[in-house]
């Protein structure tokens, strides 16, 4: 079998699913395959700072290995601007989503709260309040946020900064995506 044959889901028959259900295991273990290819593709994406977002994101993944951080807070400082080039107005949300099955509930909450921490940085600059993260000083994992953005994501725009290439970082992308998915809600 190609192609299944029907044209609605609820016409498909076990055969056919079972078709598909291989098809698709086959499709998400390549999924690491697909996230450097991501991670490259941000080598020529947003312009105007002095490294690209390619760059930033090895710099991100090297400072948090650096600081001590685990591999899982690892992978997410590398992937954490993944959604930059899709979904440009809600990045963070975009990575945390492609995290959220592979890591515990702690990483996938900062990489999807790194947006609004950050613009502690900026937003006054553009007229805007830069203390809409206090809404969440009460989090059990503010302090944590607030630590991957200060030293993990804010000051990873430095050419001189020692950064390890994506290949130094593939091995750990591999063991965090090649995960059983939501394997760790469960533990």
């Amino acid at each position: 079998m190609e192609t299944v044959n029907f044209t609605q889901m609820k016409n498909g028959t076990q055969e056919e699913y079972v078709f598909l259900q291989k098809l698709e295991h086959d499709y998400i273990r390549a999924l690491p395959d697909r996230l450097l290819v991501a991670l490259e593709r941000l080598g020529g994406s947003l312009q105007g700072y002095k490294l690209s977002r390619l760059e930033h994101s090895l710099q991100s993944a090297s400072r948090a290995e650096d600081d001590g951080a685990d591999i899982e807070m690892i992978v997410a400082a590398l992937v954490h601007d993944l959604g930059d080039e899709l979904a440009p107005e809600n990045h963070s949300q975009f990575a945390a989503d492609i995290l959220k099955p592979y890591v515990r509930a702690e990483v996938t909450w900062v990489v999807e709260m790194h947006g609004l921490f950050q613009m502690q940085y900026y937003a006054h600059h553009y007229g805007k309040p830069a203390d809409g993260h206090l809404v969440h000083k009460d989090h059990p994992w503010f302090d944590s946020c607030q630590r991957f953005v200060e030293l993990y994501d804010q000051a990873a725009f430095d050419p001189a900064y020692p950064t390890r290439p994506l290949s130094y970082f593939e091995p750990m992308l591999r063991e965090v995506f090649t995960r059983p998915a939501f394997a760790q809600s469960q533990a």
